[in-house]
């Protein structure tokens, strides 16, 4: 393999990531800064191998299953690209079609699709309080089943967005800065600006901001905070944000302008969250809907524009991020989150932006089931099996 790939194993060595291994992985904040190292180090040596026409498939036979309880294009296909990645094959839970519908309890449908299963992907973002539970309670009861005998294994989690984190998210943009910027130090002392954005379309997730502001901050990036009288994020995340900042000697702040944001920035992200009080079960959040839009409404003015991109540490050519789909000015709804030619001058990044997650996911699941990874990935290269058999 290439001079890149092995510096990458090698800077596995002196890192304690021992904790990783048959664990789930639910919040970034549940993990340490040395086993998050760990977690890009792996997701870009993986890329690698691939990039280099060799498979890195762990498994021979297994499954993956994922539950998306909410919407997802990009999170659900990089899950069952991951899966693929490391030689798992996907069955995606259908609550529709399942005994769910009939009264299924948690605990039973857990334990059910467990059989034979190495991982399972869980999105359950919608309401707050409830995502994060409802994963707790899957975690618990694989863990019961197994400690029972009911499994032959302890199947791993891996959220794919809660009501709290989005921590495949947040770790596909860190794999997007640390090769943009050339490694994980180089990231040190940039200035992020976090925002709120105008959407017409629904009350998004709180999940995507609050991971950013929880993991951006470990690593030694300043980051602004910013958005409308009414948009706060869970009062528990912006502390822990403040905590990281201090811990790491890095700043974190709250501004009410998307200009104070953006003044200086090296990296923006605006996109648009619902108000936090947005809580409740179907009907609740149906009820609130158009309310709910109605107080977006009164914020058009937050919206990228190429004004804004000036006031930026390199105007333009500012790294400006977006986890997609975006709210696009003139093109997919008449005002929303960025206008159309700040979005296409940014595309192509966000694109690329959107390419780690694969590995982001695949590096979860390489971690959590590999005891020796650094031994595991040098096996792999001396394997060197063909993913892609051309005569």
């Amino acid at each position: 393999m290439d001079a890149k790939f092995t510096e990458l194993v090698e800077q596995l060595n002196g890192l304690d990531f021992k904790g990783m291994y048959g664990s789930d992985f639910l919040h970034t904040w549940d993990k340490t800064t040395d086993e998050l190292k760990a977690l890009y180090i792996v997701a870009d040596a993986l890329r690698e191998l691939r990039e280099n026409n060799v498979s890195s498939k762990i498994f021979d036979s297994g499954l993956a299953v994922s539950l998306f309880r909410d919407n997802s294009t990009r999170t659900r296909f990089s899950f069952s690209k991951a899966a693929n990645l490391i030689g798992l094959e996907l069955q995606d839970l259908d609550e529709k079609k399942s005994q769910i519908a009939h009264g299924e309890t948690v605990r039973e449908t857990a334990t059910m699709i467990s059989f034979m299963a190495d991982v399972i992907g869980i999105r359950d973002d919608m309401y707050i309080g409830k995502g994060d539970a409802y994963m707790a309670e899957v975690s618990e009861s694989v863990q019961q089943a197994y400690e029972d005998g009911v499994l032959d294994h302890r199947p791993t989690l891996i959220s794919l967005q809660s009501d709290s984190d989005h921590p495949t998210q947040s770790s596909a943009d860190m794999l997007y800065l640390i090769n943009e910027f050339g490694g994980l130090e180089n990231l040190k002392g940039k200035k992020v600006a976090v925002t709120w954005a105008y959407s017409p379309s629904y009350g998004k997730p709180l999940s995507c901001p609050q991971s950013l502001i929880s993991l951006l901050p470990r690593f030694g990036m300043d980051v602004t905070l910013a958005h409308p009288e009414g948009y706060d994020l869970m009062p528990e995340v912006v502390e822990r944000a403040k905590g990281y900042a201090a811990e790491s000697g890095t700043t974190f702040k709250q501004v009410n302008t998307m200009a104070e944001a953006f003044e200086g920035a090296d990296i923006v992200i605006p996109k648009s969250w619902a108000p936090f009080d947005a809580e409740g079960d179907d009907a609740g959040i149906a009820a609130l809907e158009k309310e709910l839009l109605a107080q977006n409404a009164t914020h058009q003015d937050w919206c990228s524009t190429t004004e804004l991109m000036e006031k930026t540490a390199n105007g333009q050519d500012t790294i400006f991020m977006h986890p997609l789909p975006a709210d696009i000015s003139g093109v997919s709804c008449e005002h929303g989150e960025v206008n159309a030619d700040v979005f296409d001058m940014h595309r192509v990044g966000m694109y690329k932006e959107a390419s780690y997650k694969p590995y982001a996911i695949a590096a979860m699941m390489f971690l959590q089931k590999v005891a020796d990874p650094a031994a595991t990935l040098k096996a792999l290269d001396e394997r060197n099996t063909a993913r892609w058999l051309q005569a």
